[in-house]
């Protein structure tokens, strides 16, 4: 008989958790800790949602997104997960930029990035100035009508190689482009230019196998290939409806609240359905654009390789003139992100020479294509992507002992996010996710929206609002204020 992945679960819990990526992760830990009963459900074999890996033979251990990520994660970890996984959080200092306009090394800070404006692209000191207190004093409530290009030209007008700078990494980290809000754009790089970039030494699985043992600590029911099919919802006597249980592996079970971790809209319209809803929400639901996905390439070095350390840990290149959104996302790809990853990244065990390549793409341009052209498709994309980085990793095909490729397809397998999102949803996503509740009691959604609440701090952050609101919504109804809980994660994406 099939294994029950159910098997001895609670018929009735306070709350169900659907998703176990870093919003989910979070949620469910802190919600136990408050003292609720929880269950986290995840689809796939791994907890960690895109915060991931995957293992080759050899002994290679590749990273899915563990790339890169501000301060505020240190103390969020600290304060919401455990002192041993925050210490092991460590910076990364050698990121650099290739590209036609210019060539440069920084730690990404607003120290250094200061010092480079001034003095490398001979900008003026108080322009430099206003435009990092401006970022800096975004928040969630700000206009949301100015883009980012608007931002950039009144600060930086006709600095094609100024707006190249600041722009193209936040692009590699939450999928942002000029067209988006600016303050999707303000909030993000401020909280990288608090203290810099970190990555978690020990990799991905180090860290969420650290954060299952926590989860289990906290009495979380944590149950894995458990794919949620049913979020069920009743009248609650007062006009409205509230959420009442869930179906999973063909099993009911009762619930008091649901914190989805699933994508926005596979939530609404899957999960639960459209005729739950108001009309009014729905239409805003359906015009709720989807982020743009990725395509990666994942190259082994030998271990003894003479990869110098020098060649550094994130490497922005790009071959286009100007920074241009259509050109990142082209299937004729022209920007790649290298991320590399030393002995030091997973100092236990055998030592390890890593190199990962990510460029921004779009599904459409993947998700038609016959098998024996995506296949062939996937081959071109090793391929190029190996001659791209022999001029910063000289003779790297023959220095490579494995090479493979993930694209949007790849991402929509394993995460079932629509259109094989990396980066969730537009700005607009935000205020349909944080909306739910007043739709449906009980239903409640964490996960990467609106830009802003994407990558690993920002998911991890939604998460820890989401816990205290549902924790709220379970002692008064939803008549209390999560406003001190919204403060410290203000506070801690803005750590510096």
């Amino acid at each position: 008989m099939p294994k029950d992945f159910l098997a001895g679960a609670q018929d009735h819990y306070d709350v169900v958790v659907i998703g176990a990526g870093l919003a989910g992760l979070t949620s469910a830990n802190i919600l136990a800790r408050q003292g609720r009963s929880v269950l986290l459900l995840e689809q796939h074999y791994k907890l960690g949602g895109l915060a991931t890996w995957f293992k080759r033979p050899g002994h290679h251990i590749f990273d899915i997104s563990l790339h890169g990520f501000p301060y505020g994660m240190v103390k969020s970890c600290r304060r919401y997960w455990s002192k041993e996984i925050a210490d092991s959080i460590v910076q990364l200092t050698g990121i650099r930029f290739e590209n036609p306009m210019f060539s440069l090394q920084t730690d990404f800070t607003r120290d250094d990035f200061t010092k480079k404006l001034i003095e490398d692209f001979r900008v003026d000191p108080e322009t430099v100035k206003a435009f990092f207190d401006t970022a800096r004093g975004m928040n969630f409530y700000d206009d949301q009508q100015t883009t980012a290009r608007e931002l950039f030209d009144k600060f930086f007008p006709g600095r094609e190689d100024v707006i190249r700078l600041l722009m193209e990494p936040i692009t590699y980290a939450n999928g942002s482009t000029l067209e988006d809000p600016a303050i999707s754009y303000g909030i993000v790089f401020s909280n990288f230019m608090s203290k810099g970039v970190f990555t978690f030494e020990g990799g991905t699985d180090k860290l969420v196998t650290a954060m299952g043992e926590e989860l289990v600590k906290s009495g979380v029911d944590v149950r894995i290939k458990c794919d949620c099919e049913k979020v069920h919802t009743a009248s609650s006597g007062n006009g409205g409806d509230k959420v009442t249980g869930v179906t999973v592996n063909g099993r009911h079970i009762k619930c008091d609240a649901v914190v989805s971790n699933s994508n926005l809209k596979s939530t609404i319209f899957r999960l639960v359905g459209e005729d739950k809803f108001s009309k009014d929400f729905v239409d805003d639901a359906k015009a709720v654009r989807i982020n743009n996905s990725s395509t990666q390439v994942y190259i082994a070095l030998k271990p003894d390789d003479p990869l110098e350390e020098s060649t550094g840990d994130l490497l922005f290149t790009s071959t286009a003139p100007t920074f241009n959104t259509e050109a990142l996302l082209s299937r004729d790809v022209t920007s790649r992100t290298y991320s590399m990853y030393y002995p030091r990244t997973r100092p236990e065990g055998r030592p390890q020479k890593l190199i990962v390549s990510s460029t921004n793409a779009r599904w459409e341009d993947w998700a038609d294509l016959p098998e024996d052209e995506y296949q062939a498709s996937k081959q071109d994309l090793c391929e190029t992507t190996l001659d791209a980085l022999d001029k910063y990793v000289p003779d790297v095909r023959n220095r490579a002992v494995h090479v493979e490729a993930s694209t949007p397809r790849t991402f929509n397998h394993y995460t079932h996010h629509l259109a094989g999102a990396s980066f969730g949803t537009k700005f607009e996503g935000l205020a349909v996710s944080r909306a739910l509740p007043q739709q449906i009691g009980g239903l409640y959604h964490a996960g990467s929206v609106g830009i802003i609440m994407s990558g690993w701090l920002g998911a991890m952050n939604y998460g820890v609002i989401v816990a205290n609101e549902v924790d709220n919504h379970l002692m008064t109804g939803g008549s209390g204020s999560t406003a001190d809980a919204e403060a410290g994660v203000a506070a801690d994406m803005a750590a510096g």
